[in-house]
Protein backbone atom coordinates (compact mmCIF):
# COMPACT_ATOMS: atom_id res chain seq x y z
CA UNK A 1 0.00 0.00 0.00
CA UNK A 2 1.29 3.46 -0.89
CA UNK A 3 1.57 6.17 1.74
CA UNK A 4 0.48 9.80 2.09
CA UNK A 5 2.55 12.07 4.34
CA UNK A 6 0.53 14.99 5.73
CA UNK A 7 2.90 17.75 6.87
CA UNK A 8 1.35 20.19 9.37
CA UNK A 9 3.27 23.38 10.31
CA UNK A 10 1.96 24.81 13.59
CA UNK A 11 2.44 28.10 15.41
CA UNK A 12 0.21 29.20 18.30
CA UNK A 13 -2.83 27.16 17.29
CA UNK A 14 -4.04 25.96 20.71
CA UNK A 15 -7.67 26.60 19.71
CA UNK A 16 -7.59 24.45 16.58
CA UNK A 17 -4.75 21.92 16.64
CA UNK A 18 -6.53 19.12 18.50
CA UNK A 19 -9.62 19.32 16.29
CA UNK A 20 -7.44 19.56 13.19
CA UNK A 21 -5.56 16.39 14.14
CA UNK A 22 -8.87 14.61 14.77
CA UNK A 23 -10.11 15.60 11.33
CA UNK A 24 -6.90 14.58 9.55
CA UNK A 25 -6.82 11.27 11.41
CA UNK A 26 -10.44 10.51 10.51
CA UNK A 27 -9.95 10.97 6.76
CA UNK A 28 -10.30 7.61 5.02
CA UNK A 29 -8.18 7.10 1.92
CA UNK A 30 -8.88 3.57 0.78
CA UNK A 31 -5.77 3.22 -1.38
CA UNK A 32 -3.32 5.02 0.91
CA UNK A 33 -1.71 4.56 4.29
CA UNK A 34 -1.47 7.87 6.17
CA UNK A 35 1.51 9.41 7.99
CA UNK A 36 0.93 12.58 10.04
CA UNK A 37 3.92 14.86 10.65
CA UNK A 38 3.54 17.92 12.88
CA UNK A 39 6.25 20.55 13.28
CA UNK A 40 5.64 23.14 15.98
CA UNK A 41 7.37 26.41 15.18
CA UNK A 42 8.24 27.57 18.70
CA UNK A 43 4.66 28.17 19.87
CA UNK A 44 4.31 30.37 22.96
CA UNK A 45 0.73 29.40 23.88
CA UNK A 46 -0.49 25.92 24.95
CA UNK A 47 0.03 24.31 21.53
CA UNK A 48 3.08 22.30 22.60
CA UNK A 49 1.32 21.04 25.73
CA UNK A 50 -1.53 19.75 23.56
CA UNK A 51 0.84 18.18 21.03
CA UNK A 52 2.69 16.19 23.68
CA UNK A 53 -0.48 14.12 24.17
CA UNK A 54 -0.10 12.85 20.60
CA UNK A 55 3.64 12.09 20.50
CA UNK A 56 3.05 8.34 20.64
CA UNK A 57 0.60 8.49 17.72
CA UNK A 58 2.12 10.96 15.24
CA UNK A 59 5.56 12.22 14.25
CA UNK A 60 5.85 15.47 16.21
CA UNK A 61 8.85 17.80 16.17
CA UNK A 62 9.54 21.13 17.84
CA UNK A 63 11.52 24.19 16.78
CA UNK A 64 13.14 25.77 19.82
CA UNK A 65 12.50 29.25 18.37
CA UNK A 66 10.06 30.62 15.83
CA UNK A 67 11.72 29.98 12.47
CA UNK A 68 8.86 30.73 10.07
CA UNK A 69 6.55 28.64 7.90
CA UNK A 70 9.12 27.95 5.20
CA UNK A 71 11.71 26.61 7.61
CA UNK A 72 9.06 24.57 9.40
CA UNK A 73 7.78 23.03 6.16
CA UNK A 74 11.28 22.10 5.02
CA UNK A 75 11.83 20.32 8.32
CA UNK A 76 8.53 18.45 7.95
CA UNK A 77 9.35 17.50 4.36
CA UNK A 78 12.68 16.03 5.48
CA UNK A 79 10.87 13.57 7.77
CA UNK A 80 8.20 12.57 5.23
CA UNK A 81 8.44 8.99 3.96
CA UNK A 82 5.25 8.87 1.88
CA UNK A 83 4.84 8.33 -1.84
CA UNK A 84 2.78 11.52 -1.78
CA UNK A 85 3.21 14.60 0.43
CA UNK A 86 0.49 17.11 1.28
CA UNK A 87 0.68 20.40 3.19
CA UNK A 88 -2.06 20.93 5.78
CA UNK A 89 -2.27 24.22 7.71
CA UNK A 90 -3.27 23.86 11.36
CA UNK A 91 -5.86 26.63 11.48
CA UNK A 92 -8.94 24.75 10.13
CA UNK A 93 -9.19 27.06 7.10
CA UNK A 94 -8.98 24.01 4.80
CA UNK A 95 -11.06 20.84 5.02
CA UNK A 96 -9.15 17.52 5.27
CA UNK A 97 -12.18 15.72 3.84
CA UNK A 98 -11.09 17.09 0.46
CA UNK A 99 -7.83 15.12 0.36
CA UNK A 100 -9.15 12.64 -2.19
CA UNK A 101 -10.17 15.51 -4.47
CA UNK A 102 -6.76 17.14 -4.14
CA UNK A 103 -4.83 13.90 -4.61
CA UNK A 104 -6.82 12.55 -7.54
CA UNK A 105 -4.56 13.95 -10.34
CA UNK A 106 -1.52 12.50 -8.53
CA UNK A 107 -3.05 9.08 -7.99
CA UNK A 108 -4.14 8.93 -11.62
CA UNK A 109 -0.58 9.66 -12.73
CA UNK A 110 -1.57 12.86 -14.51
CA UNK A 111 0.22 15.34 -12.22
CA UNK A 112 3.44 15.76 -10.28
CA UNK A 113 2.13 18.68 -8.20
CA UNK A 114 -1.41 19.78 -7.35
CA UNK A 115 -2.32 23.25 -6.10
CA UNK A 116 -5.63 23.88 -4.41
CA UNK A 117 -7.45 27.07 -5.36
CA UNK A 118 -9.94 29.15 -3.44
CA UNK A 119 -11.00 30.91 -6.63
CA UNK A 120 -12.12 28.10 -8.96
CA UNK A 121 -14.82 25.47 -8.69
CA UNK A 122 -18.05 25.40 -6.71
CA UNK A 123 -16.64 24.75 -3.21
CA UNK A 124 -17.79 27.13 -0.44
CA UNK A 125 -15.47 29.86 0.74
CA UNK A 126 -15.86 32.50 3.38
CA UNK A 127 -16.18 36.05 2.06
CA UNK A 128 -13.35 38.00 3.66
CA UNK A 129 -11.06 40.97 3.01
CA UNK A 130 -11.28 42.64 -0.41
CA UNK A 131 -7.71 43.97 -0.28
CA UNK A 132 -6.38 40.51 0.57
CA UNK A 133 -8.22 39.12 -2.45
CA UNK A 134 -6.88 41.88 -4.69
CA UNK A 135 -3.35 41.40 -3.35
CA UNK A 136 -3.51 37.65 -3.91
CA UNK A 137 -4.70 38.13 -7.48
CA UNK A 138 -1.86 40.59 -8.13
CA UNK A 139 0.77 38.24 -6.66
CA UNK A 140 -0.59 35.27 -8.58
CA UNK A 141 -0.60 37.22 -11.85
CA UNK A 142 2.95 38.46 -11.24
CA UNK A 143 4.10 34.92 -10.46
CA UNK A 144 2.41 33.60 -13.60
CA UNK A 145 4.17 36.23 -15.73
CA UNK A 146 7.54 35.02 -14.47
CA UNK A 147 6.73 31.28 -14.34
CA UNK A 148 4.68 30.93 -17.49
CA UNK A 149 1.94 29.10 -15.57
CA UNK A 150 -1.76 30.01 -15.34
CA UNK A 151 -2.45 29.35 -11.67
CA UNK A 152 -5.24 31.20 -9.88
CA UNK A 153 -4.02 31.05 -6.25
CA UNK A 154 -0.30 30.72 -5.46
CA UNK A 155 -0.82 31.61 -1.78
CA UNK A 156 -3.19 28.70 -1.12
CA UNK A 157 -2.33 26.51 1.87
CA UNK A 158 -3.15 23.24 0.09
CA UNK A 159 -0.37 21.87 -2.10
CA UNK A 160 0.36 18.19 -2.80
CA UNK A 161 3.33 16.49 -4.46
CA UNK A 162 4.54 13.12 -5.56
CA UNK A 163 7.61 12.17 -3.58
CA UNK A 164 9.75 12.33 -6.71
CA UNK A 165 8.55 15.86 -7.49
CA UNK A 166 9.18 17.10 -3.95
CA UNK A 167 12.67 15.61 -3.94
CA UNK A 168 13.49 17.60 -7.08
CA UNK A 169 12.70 20.95 -5.48
CA UNK A 170 13.40 20.33 -1.77
CA UNK A 171 17.20 20.78 -1.91
CA UNK A 172 16.68 24.19 -3.55
CA UNK A 173 14.07 25.61 -1.15
CA UNK A 174 15.47 28.53 0.87
CA UNK A 175 12.57 30.61 2.23
CA UNK A 176 12.15 30.66 5.98
CA UNK A 177 8.83 32.47 6.23
CA UNK A 178 5.77 33.01 4.03
CA UNK A 179 7.98 33.43 0.98
CA UNK A 180 7.84 29.65 0.76
CA UNK A 181 4.58 29.87 -1.21
CA UNK A 182 5.90 31.84 -4.23
CA UNK A 183 9.20 29.97 -3.96
CA UNK A 184 7.52 26.56 -4.28
CA UNK A 185 5.69 27.86 -7.35
CA UNK A 186 8.92 29.12 -8.90
CA UNK A 187 10.83 25.89 -8.17
CA UNK A 188 8.01 23.75 -9.57
CA UNK A 189 7.90 25.81 -12.77
CA UNK A 190 11.68 25.70 -13.24
CA UNK A 191 11.68 21.93 -12.75
CA UNK A 192 9.03 21.68 -15.50
CA UNK A 193 6.81 19.50 -13.33
CA UNK A 194 3.25 18.69 -14.37
CA UNK A 195 0.99 21.02 -12.37
CA UNK A 196 -2.76 20.64 -11.82
CA UNK A 197 -5.12 22.89 -9.90
CA UNK A 198 -8.35 21.91 -8.14
CA UNK A 199 -10.93 24.02 -6.34
CA UNK A 200 -10.99 23.71 -2.55
CA UNK A 201 -13.20 25.03 0.22
CA UNK A 202 -11.95 27.91 2.32
CA UNK A 203 -13.11 28.68 5.84
CA UNK A 204 -10.98 31.77 6.39
CA UNK A 205 -10.25 33.41 9.72
CA UNK A 206 -10.09 37.10 10.56
CA UNK A 207 -7.34 38.64 12.69
CA UNK A 208 -9.34 38.29 15.90
CA UNK A 209 -9.53 34.57 15.18
CA UNK A 210 -5.78 34.26 14.74
CA UNK A 211 -4.97 35.06 11.11
CA UNK A 212 -1.24 35.79 10.83
CA UNK A 213 -0.52 36.94 7.26
CA UNK A 214 -0.30 40.75 6.95
CA UNK A 215 0.27 43.34 4.21
CA UNK A 216 4.00 43.18 5.00
CA UNK A 217 4.02 39.54 3.88
CA UNK A 218 2.34 40.62 0.65
CA UNK A 219 5.06 43.16 -0.05
CA UNK A 220 7.74 40.58 0.76
CA UNK A 221 6.08 38.15 -1.65
CA UNK A 222 6.75 40.53 -4.56
CA UNK A 223 10.47 40.35 -3.79
CA UNK A 224 10.33 36.56 -3.42
CA UNK A 225 8.58 36.15 -6.77
CA UNK A 226 11.26 38.19 -8.53
CA UNK A 227 14.13 36.63 -6.55
CA UNK A 228 13.25 32.98 -7.05
CA UNK A 229 12.20 33.29 -10.67
CA UNK A 230 15.33 35.17 -11.74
Amino acid sequence: MKKLSVVIPVYNEEKSIEELLRQVDSVELLSLEKEIIVVDDGSTDNTQIILKKFESKYKIFYNQNNMGKGSTLRKGFSYATGDYVLIQDADLEYDPREYSHLLSPLLEGRADVVFGSRFVGSKPHRVMYFWHYLGNRFLTTLSNLFCGLNLTDIEVGYKAFTRAALQKILPKLRSNRFGIEPEITARVAKAKLRVYEVGVSYYGRDYKEGKKVTWKDGLAAIWHIIRFNL
